[in-house]
């Protein structure tokens, strides 16, 4: 059964405020997963080393990496990844727009990879939305429109994850579902999957949606001693059978 993780990984610095790639690489090698899902990754920055550190937590799993950096600021980078040891090719990398009005907040993005599951094509889309709820909610219009899981190549089955910074009872929330399904929902079980904050997660602003042809059989947010201390935000597992 495959297995897919979301993961803000808050640049790798933990509740300790300790910078450990090994760690989180740790974390996710705990949760044996097929696709990761990253947020929040450093590369090539001054205040984490220099480490590329989606090339190393890839290494460190034994899988291959896609980075695209949300911002550049001359050779420090900064976004998000999808890593996966099956068959895949890059589709997409791109910006999402921001808020109209408010040019100084933090630039945000997506990235599509197509990962071959049991010899069939998975659209898999990572992001990471803004924080301030109208701009939120122009960039989950954007995703679901004929950029991303609107356009031609998007052809199902498709998973949408990441850090949407928003809540199921959120304007985003309610577009985003309008076009795919919460695999929360769809679990087989509810077991907790709030992911925010880590030490005491009460927030589920980590999502994982999901199109027809992907049946979701767990969906949880591993609350161990390690996980709650490698990042402020607790990863989002989702197990799944293709339909």
């Amino acid at each position: 059964m495959p297995r897919i993780v979301t993961y803000n990984v808050h640049r790798c610095v933990g509740n300790d405020r300790r910078l450990d790639v090994p760690r989180i690489a740790a974390v996710l090698a705990a949760l044996n997963p097929d696709i990761v899902a990253l947020q929040e990754l450093d590369v090539g920055r001054r205040r984490t080393n220099y480490v590329d550190q989606a090339h190393e937590i890839a290494e460190r799993l034994k899988m291959v990496s896609h980075f695209h950096p949300a911002f550049t600021v001359e050779e420090e980078r900064y976004g998000d990844a999808i890593l996966t040891a099956y068959p895949e090719r890059l589709v997409k990398v791109g910006p999402l727009p921001g808020h109209p009005r408010m040019t100084a907040l933090e630039p945000r993005g997506a990235l599509w990879v197509e990962v071959e599951v049991d010899g069939r094509p998975v659209q898999i889309i990572n992001t990471h939305l803004g924080l301030v709820p109208r701009e939120q909610q122009v960039q989950a219009a954007h995703l679901t429109g004929s950029a991303w899981l609107g356009h031609p190549d998007c052809v199902w089955p498709a998973i949408l994850l990441g850090d949407f910074n928003a809540t199921a009872s959120s304007v985003v929330y309610r577009t985003l579902t309008a076009r795919l399904q919460p695999a929360r929902r769809l679990a087989r079980r509810r077991t907790p999957t709030s992911t925010f904050p880590s030490p005491l997660p009460v927030l589920r602003i980590d999502h994982v949606f999901v199109s027809p042809g992907i049946e979701v059989r767990d969906v949880f947010a591993p609350f161990e001693p390690l996980t709650r201390v490698a990042s402020d935000h607790l990863p989002l597992v989702m197990d799944f059978d293709l339909g």
